[in-house]
């Protein structure tokens, strides 16, 4: 791969009107694009973690991603930097980087279902194990990928939301920058390789389209599994941006929310450095008493050291990235004591978070929830002509394709659907179809 080609101003879709001329570059207008649309406003009710905030406020899918487009915005200023001296004769569009990235990084969770993770697992549950797989030759008959279901990817969703024509939109979905789609594809490769972890870019759907941009793009096969793709460059960014923010920001909701207590928070925290730069830190939180305060610093100051490290990680490994030899995350191979500490964070959240009793009430709830959802659309789409079904097809926006002619196609209508919907909205969707809720009379 080279970077003349990599970075690439042409968007998907509106191939023909790349070359008009705006103030704002390409890549600008991508990330203005994704912070006015709808399906990004949504995220403002889609759970990250914890349960949606009462009187405490923990991050959300909105500010989770707002956080993560921040740092991934500096980690591709940093990356800039370094290229554009390692190519000092070079016109190429490096000081774009930091634009692609945060656009990217504001995208990146946008195909997500309510619930959080637990809405991912309980769609694949509903068709690996539960009612969906009486449809399943069905599927398969037709000539449909069932493992796009039974592994269903949040992922590969963003990429479909953000490239399929829905029924009266514009051709090309957002009509985004090759380089910003290019940058959200974690796993270049289809469901039928996506393996134990069940990880994977895109749907069936969406394959002629990832191929599209992988040749604009000169995205390669995988030297080692030529099924599969190399991963575009600057995913290796924004799955840094990711990283970092997530497994920061968990520690902090649990302190705020007493799954942690302080002295455990800070003690996480304060792991990630040592000698001279320990010692001020100590002095600077010191100056204040506020707890939150103290957590606060603590994180910039940890972020400040991640994303520094995760540049020099790229750039020291820039031409195994670019030939497709290096693939693991750039947080794997930080310093030690960084790495160290940051693996402490990991496992404390596997061990006290994410077994906390707020969470596992939403994936319970979401599994619930999720599970009635599918059934009653899925049914409705598949026999439209049943009384019932023709009531409850009513309630599913005219942008999706309810009349899909496969079977396939109806049931990622039905994904579509309930991908897009906030966790407020499928609570309610779910008590009104079953009666538990009615209009008020």
């Amino acid at each position: 791969m080279n970077w003349t080609q990599l970075l690439s101003g042409k968007r998907f879709g509106m191939e023909e009107y790349h070359e008009r001329k705006h103030e704002r570059t390409d890549f600008q207008r991508d990330y203005d694009r994704l912070i006015f649309s709808s399906p990004f406003r949504r995220l403002q009710n889609k759970t990250q973690v914890f349960p949606l905030p009462g009187s405490i406020f923990v991050h959300n899918r909105l500010t989770h991603s707002l956080e993560v487009s921040c740092v991934g915005r500096s980690l591709g200023n940093n990356v800039a930097k370094g290229l554009m001296l390692k190519y000092p004769e070079g016109s190429i569009n490096f000081p774009e980087i930091g634009s692609i990235v945060s656009a990217a990084c504001l995208a990146h969770d946008m195909g997500n279902p309510p619930f959080g993770h637990s809405g991912e697992r309980a769609i694949s549950a509903y068709f690996s194990e539960g009612n969906g797989k009486k449809v399943e030759e069905q599927v398969r008959e037709e000539g449909g990928r069932w493992e796009d279901f039974v592994h269903f990817e949040g992922n590969a969703n963003a990429m479909r939301l953000l490239t399929h024509q829905f029924i009266g939109r514009r051709k090309g979905g957002f009509a985004l920058t090759y380089s910003t789609l290019a940058s959200i594809i974690k796993y270049p490769y289809a469901s039928t390789y996506s393996g134990k972890k069940g990880k994977f870019g895109f749907f069936q759907s969406e394959e002629d389209s990832y191929l599209q941009i992988a040749q604009e793009l000169g995205i390669g096969h995988n030297p080692e599994a030529p099924d599969k793709f190399i991963r575009y460059p600057l995913v290796y960014l924004v799955e840094a941006a990711d990283d970092i923010c997530y497994q920061i920001m968990d520690i902090e909701d649990a302190c705020k929310l007493h799954i942690l207590t302080t002295e455990e928070a800070i003690k996480l925290l304060l792991g990630f450095f040592e000698g001279e730069r320990l010692e001020r830190i100590h002095r600077v939180m010191n100056l204040v008493d506020d707890t939150n305060e103290r957590i606060a610093y603590l994180r910039s100051c940890i972020i400040g050291l991640l994303v520094d490290e995760c540049s020099r990680v790229f750039l020291e490994n820039e031409e195994s990235i670019l030939d497709g030899t290096y693939s693991t995350p750039l947080i794997s191979n930080i310093c030690d004591k960084a790495k160290q500490a940051y693996k402490d964070c990991s496992d404390t959240a596997y061990k006290k978070i994410y077994k906390a009793k707020e969470v596992l009430d939403i994936e319970l709830a979401g599994y619930h929830i999720f599970s009635h959802l599918i059934d009653s659309l899925t049914e409705a789409v598949i026999n439209q002509e049943h009384a019932y079904s023709k009531l409850l097809l009513q309630r599913i926006p005219e942008q999706y394709d309810t009349h899909a002619p496969t079977t396939y196609g109806k049931i990622q209508c039905v994904l579509d659907y309930i991908s897009g919907m906030t966790d407020i909205y499928a609570l309610d969707l779910y008590r009104k179809i079953t009666g538990m809720s009615l209009p008020a009379v």
